[in-house]
C-alpha cells in the first residue's frame, strides 16, 4: 500500500508533526543521522542472535500477545492514525486495524507450515533425501510510506518477527508522530512478552535516513513507494548485495461489462476510489465501462457522489471522504483533475479545489469521459478522484487495462464468471478480484500482495511473504548410509564411456534407447573389472 516517499530538500534535525485535517501542531521528533541508523541495525542484531533459534510455538505467542494489544487498543491506534493521516475513523478501523489482525490470525494458525523445512524430490539419488530450509536472514529493513501508518509499519513487523528476524524500520516522515506511537506500543509487548525489546528498531528522519539504513549493514528490505524513488533504493541495495522487495504503487484497471449487476459495480467502485481518499496503491484509478451500460453506471454514481460528506473526521462527526496526508499530493491530485478538464474531461461531482484552514482537502470527485490521452489515465493520481472512461467491448477493455507502465491490481465485474475470468486470465496484474474491489485481495492473507512491470517484484502476504524474509537452504541428506566412496579420481581410461552409457539409459528416449544405453553401461562395467 504506497505512496512515493516525499523527501525534504534539506535535512532538520527534528520533523515538526502536524495533523492533516486541521493542521494542528503534534509535537516534534528527532532525525536520526547515519551513527544512529547504524545503532539501532546494531541493537537489532544483538537481540536477534537469540530470536532467531526461537521455536514457532515462542514466535505465535508472540504474535498471540500483540494480536491482544491491538484489540485491546483499537480506539487508541485508530486516534493516533486519524490525526497524523486525515483519514477517517472508519477507514483506519477497516483499512488498517482489521488487516493487521487478519495478518496475525493467518500467520499464527499457518506461518509454521510454510516454515517449516520442506520435504522436495531427491532426484537420481534414491538413497538420499532433499530438503529446503526456510532459516531467517537476520535483521531486516523497512522503508515504508505515509498513506497507513499503521499497517505499513505492523505488516512488515508481523512477518519479520515470525520468520525469526529482526526488523528496523524508516516511516515517512508525514507520519513519524503515529509511527513513534506505533513503534513504541510493539516495543511494550515484546517487553511484556519476555522479548528483547531491540528486536524492533524504527528510524525516523528523511532521505538521508533510508539512504543510511540500505548501508547500516541489513540483511534484507522492504521498500514501498514510488518507481522512481524504488529505483534508487535498488541501486542502492544492489550496491550492498541485498534482496530487496519493492511494491512500487499501480493504475488499476475496474472494467465493468454490460452484463454486470450495476449495483454492485458502482459500489465497488465507490471503495476503490474513496476509501482513504485514494490514498491506495490498489486504488481503482481506470473505470472502463461498457458502452451500453456507460449512462446508466455514471447516473447512479452522480446520484451516490452527491451524498458523500468531508470534513476533518472526529468522534463528534462522521464523514465519509476525509483528508490528504500531504499538501504535497493535494496538489498533485488538482493538477491532474484540471489537466483532465481542459481537455474535455466531464465533471459528475467535485472537481473544484478545496481550500479550508490548515487541511489538506480534495473534494470526492468523478469525472467522466476520460481519455487515454489526459495525464490523469496515465499517472498515478493518489487521490479521491473516479475517472470513467467509456469501452465498446472486452477487447477495447483489455487493451486499454493493459495501457500502462504499470501492473498492480484490477477488477473486473461480470455477471458471466467465465467472462470475467478469461478477461482476468489476459490482464498485465498481480492481484485480481471478479465482481468486487481488487484491493479486497489484500484480505485473503493466503494470497500474495504485489505487482508486475512497474509496480515491483518480489511478495508481501502468503507464502511468499513470508518466505521472502528469509534465506532458502537447500539440503541433501542421507536416507541409507551406503558407506561407498564416490570415487571421481583419478580419472580411468574408460570413464567417459561408462558415464555416456549410464546418461543413455536414464534419458534416451524411448525404451529401445535406455536398453541400448544399459547394455553398454554393462560391458563397460565388465570390461573395468577384467
Amino acid at each position: 500500500m504506497n505512496r512515493p516517499l516525499e523527501m525534504a530538500a534539506a535535512p532538520r534535525d527534528r520533523i515538526e508533526c502536524v495533523a492533516a485535517a486541521t493542521g494542528a501542531p503534534l509535537g516534534s521528533v528527532p532525525v536520526d543521522d547515519p551513527a544512529s541508523v547504524r545503532a539501532a541495525v546494531s541493537r537489532a542484531r544483538r537481540a536477534q542472535h537469540d530470536f532467531a533459534h526461537a521455536d514457532f510455538a515462542r514466535r505465535r505467542r508472540l504474535l498471540g500477545r500483540l494480536s491482544d494489544r491491538i484489540v485491546e487498543e483499537i480506539d487508541t491506534i485508530c486516534g493516533w492514525v486519524v490525526e497524523d493521516s486525515g483519514k477517517t475513523r472508519e477507514h483506519a478501523l477497516m483499512g488498517e486495524v482489521w488487516p493487521v489482525l487478519e495478518k496475525l490470525r493467518w500467520t499464527m494458525r499457518h506461518g509454521e507450515r510454510h516454515l517449516a523445512p520442506e520435504r522436495v524430490s531427491p532426484g537420481i539419488f534414491a538413497h538420499k533425501t532433499a530438503y529446503l530450509r526456510y532459516e531467517p536472514l537476520g535483521v531486516v529493513g523497512a522503508i515504508v510510506p505515509w498513506n497507513y501508518p499503521f499497517q505499513n509499519l505492523l505488516g512488515p513487523i508481523v512477518t519479520a518477527l515470525f520468520a525469526g528476524n529482526a526488523i528496523v524500520l524508516k516511516p515517512s516522515e508525514h507520519v513519524a508522530f503515529s509511527s513513534e506511537k506505533i513503534a513504541g506500543l510493539v516495543r511494550e509487548v515484546l517487553r511484556e512478552a519476555g522479548e528483547d525489546p531491540d528486536l524492533v528498531q524504527i528510524v525516523q528522519g528523511y532521505a538521508e535516513t533510508g539512504q543510511a539504513l540500505i548501508a547500516a549493514g541489513i540483511d534484507g528490505l522492504l521498500f514501498i513507494g514510488s518507481v522512481q524513488n524504488g529505483k534508487k533504493v535498488l541501486a542502492a541495495a544492489a550496491e550492498q548485495v541485498i534482496p530487496v522487495v519493492l511494491e512500487l504503487g499501480g493504475k488499476d484497471p475496474f472494467i465493468v461489462c454490460d452484463d454486470a449487476d450495476l449495483e454492485q459495480a458502482v459500489h465497488g467502485a465507490f471503495a476503490g476510489c474513496f476509501i482513504s481518499a485514494g490514498q491506495n496503491c490498489v486504488a481503482a484509478e481506470r473505470l472502463l465501462v461498457h458502452k451500453d451500460v456507460y449512462d446508466r453506471f455514471v447516473a447512479r454514481v452522480a446520484e451516490l457522489a452527491s451524498k458523500l460528506r468531508q470534513g476533518p473526521p472526529g468522534l463528534e462527526r462522521v464523514v465519509d471522504v476525509g483528508a490528504m496526508t500531504t499538501p504535497m499530493q493535494r496538489e498533485i491530485v488538482e493538477r491532474l483533475v484540471a489537466d483532465a478538464i481542459a481537455k474535455g474531461a466531464q465533471v459528475v461531482a467535485g472537481g473544484e479545489p478545496v481550500r479550508s484552514a490548515g487541511g489538506n482537502f480534495v473534494a470526492p470527485t468523478v469525472l467522466a469521459d476520460v481519455r487515454p490521452h489526459m495525464d490523469i489515465f496515465r499517472e498515478e493520481v493518489f487521490g479521491p478522484v473516479m475517472c470513467i472512461t467509456k469501452v465498446v467491448d472486452d477487447e477495447d477493455a483489455v487493451e486499454l487495462a493493459n495501457a500502462t507502465a504499470y501492473g498492480l491490481g484490477a477488477s473486473v465485474f461480470s455477471r458471466d464468471l467465465e467472462r470475467a475470468r478469461r478477461i482476468v486470465r489476459r490482464l498485465e496484474a498481480g492481484m485480481c478480484a471478479i465482481n468486487d474491489f481488487g484491493g479486497l485481495t489484500y484480505m485473503a492473507q493466503d494470497l500474495t500482495f504485489g505487482g508486475v512491470k512497474a509496480s515491483g517484484f518480489g511478495r508481501m502476504n502468503g507464502r511468499d511473504g513470508l518466505r521472502a524474509m528469509c534465506r532458502q537452504k537447500s539440503v541433501l541428506d542421507e536416507r541409507v548410509p551406503l558407506g561407498i566412496a564416490n570415487k571421481l579420481f583419478p580419472v580411468g581410461p574408460k570413464d567417459y564411456q561408462r558415464i555416456a552409457a549410464a546418461v543413455r539409459m536414464i534419458y534416451g528416449r524411448g525404451l529401445g534407447a535406455r536398453l541400448r544405453g544399459a547394455a553398454r553401461l554393462v560391458r563397460g562395467l565388465g570390461s573395468s573389472s577384467s
